[in-house]
């Protein structure tokens, strides 16, 4: 999938270009940051073009939410938050009007039970998944995720929830929040601005890949097509993260040289 690959060349661009302008990023006048706004609607007018042609919702909200953290972590203003956050509204406004998938996945997310036998089966069986974990869990190998289509890739953490219950699902979660809060570390230890930066957006990418695919497995968010990173199924990206934390390391052991 040449997302995988994307969203990380797209953190070391990002490093690259706010670190070059962060000086102008945080200028005070109006006439200075307006200058900004320019690649902030690039960004966001990229993130578009992934979402009609490719139909992809997943990436489209993971490269704009990337550039919006990044964004904010060079300049530390709320007000780039802001502004990325009502055009991520307009933008999901304009895929909700034009594309029917979208529609489609939004009425899921509402109200799944009314397209149960159909469009909604597979949401549907996670949730039955979940139900039955219980507590504990079914135990390994115990579990039916042959239920659920796609349990090997967009849905395994549905599987998880059956086999190993809300303990084992919670101890995974734990697993990612160590590793985002690793991340952090070595990005507030790293001495060059660059490195700072980019180690922020790896640990950011992973962070927000985690919560958009878990978020819509459990129905906080609408579902989007992505996975979980180091447990899904797929060559290209467990490759792509696995890049991803050979960069954090290689900053980590920079900073300790």
């Amino acid at each position: 999938q040449p997302g995988e690959i994307a969203k990380i060349a797209l953190a070391i661009f990002f490093a690259s270009y706010l670190v070059e302008k962060r000086d102008v990023l945080k200028e005070a006048t109006w006439g200075a940051r307006r200058r900004v706004f320019g690649p902030l609607l690039v960004a966001w007018g990229l993130t578009l073009v992934v979402m009609f042609f490719e139909r992809d919702l997943g990436s489209s909200l993971l490269f704009f939410a990337l550039f919006i953290t990044m964004l904010w972590a060079v300049t530390g203003r709320a007000g780039y938050l802001a502004v990325g956050g009502g055009l991520f509204a307009v933008g999901a406004a304009i895929a909700y009007a034009l594309f029917s998938h979208v529609q489609q996945r939004v009425r899921i997310w509402l109200d799944p039970w009314p397209y149960a036998e159909n469009q909604a089966y597979q949401i549907v069986q996670a949730m039955f998944a979940f139900g039955t974990g219980g507590p504990a869990g079914t135990g390994l190998s115990l579990g039916s995720p042959n239920r659920i289509p796609a349990a090997a890739t967009d849905f395994i953490f549905a599987a998880i929830g059956e086999e190993l219950g809300l303990l084992g699902s919670a101890a995974i979660i734990g697993c990612y929040l160590l590793m985002v809060g690793a991340g952090l570390r070595i990005a507030i230890r790293a001495d060059r601005p660059f490195e700072q930066l980019l180690a922020t957006g790896l640990t950011a990418i992973l962070g927000l890949q985690t919560f958009i695919i878990l978020g819509g497995v459990t129905r906080l968010v609408p579902l989007t097509g992505i996975t979980l990173p180091f447990v899904s199924y797929g060559g290209s990206s467990l490759i792509a993260n696995y890049v991803l934390l050979a960069l954090l390391l290689r900053i980590s052991d920079d900073t300790a040289r």
